[in-house]
């Protein structure tokens, strides 16, 4: 949602300026993992409003 991701930097400057808060930017491993969970979490959003459909944990193990 474009709306929490424009609260980010506000958040981040916060939470930088509580002197016992310790932030540091993501690796780029970290970032590509947040980006992963997002899209997952937006695939289980539109699969519960049924906009799409999900595999089965069937499908994804004869997958491998």
């Amino acid at each position: 949602d474009i709306r929490n991701e424009d609260k980010v930097p506000f958040v981040m400057e916060f939470l930088g300026s509580q002197s016992y808060i310790k932030t540091q930017p993501l690796s780029d491993a970290g970032a590509k993992l947040m980006k992963d969970l997002k899209d997952a979490m937006n695939e289980v959003k539109l699969h519960r409003q049924g906009k799409i459909k999900l595999k089965t944990a069937e499908q994804l193990l004869n997958e491998l």
